[in-house]
């Protein structure tokens, strides 16, 4: 495949899937997009560390072949103004995985979310954010190293499926002329009108995602997360088609909650993963005071959203906090927090949301031994109280560090 902008490198070797697996060469190509904002900063700190990490781990055998790839305000210098070329999700396809930086999205106007549009032309459904604690950071909770919860959020769907109406546009007063008329609904004139599109197909293969990663893990429980006290026939259905495809597909490992007590004494069988259900807001309160109680979280997108931004506060904020957009196989991890332009270009920021989005990256193509170079020299670095402004300010004691000294330290640390 010929590409615009785009340079395969030469030496490296495509990614290939059989049989659902990922077959991974020693010389893949993985590409990369920088991001806008502060992504240049972080990308190029975080690059460093990956392959030294990947250098340590395999002393020469095994190597990454970085292909950069283009979306946001750099794209749109190369493409002619457009922010997402069809080129770059052409390239993601071939490569199967990638990495980007944060990348801008205007609120209230302008050009629709990259982020979310990456998500539904790819069709990568399930949004995976990895949240646990690491010795040394700053956190607001007492025990926070109760905390090591795996959230997957429905990425297509919900909300933010995008079908959305604007107040006084012809398309908003047909659709609320039929909401009134034919289906007898009530509410203000001039409302904002959006949908909210909850599927079985959509939601099922979230839930199957999020079970099966708990079989392949070792995890203890799944818990489906919802409002549908309220939205009864949305999220409402969500918790009910997870439960059935739990009996379904998962009928020989998972124990239901109500069977847990009814045929088990509330004691979990030898080898059995345990699936229960909880109320969204309800959830917010227990993620606080009983995080150890929850393991894997299979959501909805806008509870999904709000969930892992607000747990990733229990354990140093999306600063550190990692994410990945994942279809059957095609995958693409991310920076989880926005662009920060104010901080762009002044080798400040913090790297280690991008940073371990590229670890989780790394475990996905299963090279663990230098993901975990990487997680134990961030531990050793926070022991000593060498970081970025932002922990700095949360830390008696500490070094600030640049956001390229920051890696440097890392960097020192993998090689020790």
């Amino acid at each position: 495949m010929s590409y615009q902008q785009i340079r395969l490198p030469e030496n490296g070797k495509l990614i290939g899937v059989k049989n659902g697996k990922l077959d991974v060469p020693d010389n893949p190509i993985l590409g990369f997009v920088e991001g806008d904002g502060i992504g240049p900063d972080i990308m190029r700190a975080s690059l460093r560390v990956w392959d030294a990490a990947v250098a340590q781990a395999y002393q020469g055998r095994r190597k990454v072949h970085w292909c950069e790839l283009f979306m946001g305000e750099k794209a749109a210098g190369l493409y002619e103004g457009d922010f997402f070329p069809g080129e770059t999700l052409d390239a993601i396809r071939q490569l199967t995985v990638a990495i980007k930086g944060p990348l801008t999205t205007p609120v209230g106007g302008g050009f629709r979310s990259l982020n979310v549009s990456l998500r539904q032309e790819m069709d990568l459904y399930a949004c995976v954010r990895p949240v646990r604690y690491h010795d040394g950071v700053p956190s607001p909770l007492r025990r926070p190293e109760e905390i090591d919860v795996v959230i997957f959020r429905e990425n297509t769907e919900d909300v933010y499926a995008g079908i959305e109406y604007e107040s006084g546009s012809d398309a908003n007063r047909k659709l609320a002329d039929f909401l009134r008329n034919e289906m007898g609904a009530r509410f203000f004139e001039d409302a904002g009108l959006g949908v909210k599109p909850i599927s079985p197909a959509g939601s099922k293969r979230l839930i199957r995602k999020a079970i099966q990663y708990a079989i392949d893990h070792n995890r203890k429980s799944v818990t489906l997360v919802h409002k549908g006290n309220i939205m009864k026939y949305t999220e409402g259905a969500f918790r009910n088609w997870g439960y059935e495809l739990a009996r379904e597909e998962f009928g020989d490992i998972l124990v239901l909650e109500d069977d847990l007590w009814n045929l088990h004494d509330g004691v979990m069988p030898q080898g059995k993963i345990l699936i229960k259900d909880r109320i969204a807001d309800i959830m917010f309160q227990l993620l606080q005071l009983r995080p150890a109680e929850f393991d894997v979280i299979a959501t909805m997108n806008l509870n999904g959203d709000y969930l892992s931004d607000a747990l990733a506060a229990e354990v140093g904020g999306v600063g550190i906090a990692p994410g990945a957009n994942i279809a059957d196989s095609v995958a693409v991890f991310e920076a989880t927090h926005g662009t920060a332009p104010k901080y762009a270009n002044q080798n400040k920021v913090n790297p280690s949301s991008l940073m371990f989005s590229g670890v989780m990256m790394l475990e996905y193509i299963g090279w663990n031994r230098a993901a975990e170079l990487i997680n134990r020299a961030f531990v050793e670095v926070m022991k000593q109280r060498t970081v970025t402004y932002d922990f700095a300010r949360l830390m008696d004691g500490s070094t600030t560090l640049s956001t390229s000294d920051f890696a440097d330290a890392l960097i020192a640390r993998i090689h020790a």
